[in-house]
């Protein structure tokens, strides 16, 4: 038996235009010389001034992180790149201006701001160009729990009739490579696309590429292993949560000021509401709220959406802009909270919770956050089957614990401080 499949994205054009390489080549010498042209003409490297090259390597520089950050969001699934390109851009900028301020070098803010809008066409334009290759096609060898993929909006699942090429390029294979019911010749298939080169994944990992979920009702000991976050990561993680935290305190102050002054006015109790919540280690600490509820009313244990009785006029504001969140500052330099991470739980619900719900513990490995990846993917949660699913969303944010996640919750999150989505 002779096979002939290639993999979809063999073809050299399409790796060249979809690589590193490509935006060395090409991207980097456009967002750097345009600019320099604009402002200096041809001659810009007659005379290499301190802040000329500072400004050109700057530019530089940002181009390179914005690749880099761009290329790992399109790992987690769900990412629409078009709609990070803007916030990533922006940042990369900022931190190089931070830079420029703390270090007083010199450099040219009109040839940085050119950059700048050289970088969002680039990138822009790279998106839009490329979107016919952005789908990938995934053959299914249709055994075992491989039977019940379902397509994503990024992913086009094949369905496999047989071993034998049917013409169709494939960027992948995935098979329930535990099934027992793959036989000799789905094996020998799955052998020949590997020294292929197409890639070959086990059903699981797919599945949690695309929901962006870790299923914990059959987790094995090897997979539970696998969850231990990096040590080292979460050492950095600390010392950015503290320096943010320091530098966002000051700004935030006179708004926390001004939100307690209305919160008292309207209605009688204090104006900061305290919590015990299970933490880090499952360790009790002390949370910190602008309180959005009235004093003494009485309700369910957790809140029943924006309907609820209980919360006050300031508080549904505050809610839905998540400043009610901001005096989770001091829990953050206190080292009891993280800017990103699951959502900590309250003592009795997360005793409830691990009656119940299979692995919940095991959560509090990472420290908790102000925002997470299971806010900003699924939302409020707080019956049994939500929580499953939350957990699931947290057990996928442990195993892939890194920068590049972090920071696309936090642009996440800022699109749901400033549109309001999913207030509660």
């Amino acid at each position: 038996m002779s096979y002939t499949y290639e993999r979809r994205h063999s073809r050299w054009y399409e790796k060249f235009l979809l690589g590193v390489p490509f935006q060395i080549l090409f991207g980097l010498p456009f967002v750097v010389i345009f600019p320099s042209l604009e402002r200096w003409g041809w001659g810009f490297w007659d005379n290499p001034s301190d802040n000329r090259i500072n400004t050109m390597c700057a530019i530089a520089l940002a181009f390179v992180i914005i690749t880099f950050f761009l290329r790992r969001f399109t790992r987690f699934p769900g990412v629409r790149v078009a709609a990070y390109v803007a916030p990533t851009v922006s940042l990369a900028f900022l931190v190089i201006v931070a830079i420029f301020l703390f270090t007083r070098e010199a450099y040219t803010r009109q040839v940085l701001f050119m950059g700048y809008l050289a970088c969002l066409v680039w990138f822009f334009s790279g998106y839009f160009i490329g979107r016919r290759y952005r789908q990938l096609k995934i053959g299914v060898v249709p055994v075992g729990n491989a039977l019940d993929m379902e397509s994503h909006s990024r992913i086009e699942l094949r369905r496999l009739i047989s071993p034998e090429p049917d013409g169709v390029r494939y960027d992948a294979i995935v098979a329930d490579l535990r099934s027992d019911n793959l036989g000799a010749k789905w094996e020998r298939f799955l052998a020949e696309c590997t020294l292929c080169r197409i890639p070959v994944y086990h059903v699981r990992q797919i599945q949690e590429s695309m929901t962006g979920k870790v299923r914990v009702d059959h987790l094995s000991e090897n997979e539970f292993g696998s969850l231990m976050p990096s040590a080292i990561y979460s050492s950095v993680k600390r010392v950015i949560d503290l320096l943010g935290a320091l530098l966002l305190l000051p700004p935030c102050i006179p708004i926390m000021l001004f939100t307690a002054v209305l919160i008292r006015k309207e209605s009688e109790g204090p104006a900061i509401f305290r919590q015990k919540r299970m933490g880090y280690r499952g360790e009790a600490f002390e949370v910190y709220k602008f309180r959005s509820m009235y004093v003494g009313k009485v309700g369910k244990g957790f809140t029943d959406g924006e309907d609820d009785p209980r919360i006050t006029r300031v508080g549904k504001v505050i809610r839905k802009y998540r400043i009610d969140e901001l005096p989770q500052l001091f829990n953050v330099i206190k080292g009891e909270m993280s800017f990103i991470g699951p959502r900590p739980e309250s003592m009795e619900l997360s005793e409830w919770y691990e009656k119940d719900v299979p692995f919940f513990r095991y959560r509090h490995v990472v420290r908790p956050g102000i925002s997470g990846w299971a806010q900003v993917e699924q939302g409020y949660a707080a019956e049994v089957e939500g929580m499953i699913e939350k957990l699931q969303y947290d057990f996928y944010y442990i195993k892939h614990f890194s920068l590049w996640l972090d920071v696309l919750v936090l642009f996440k999150t800022v699109k749901t401080v400033f549109t309001g989505d999913g207030a509660r």
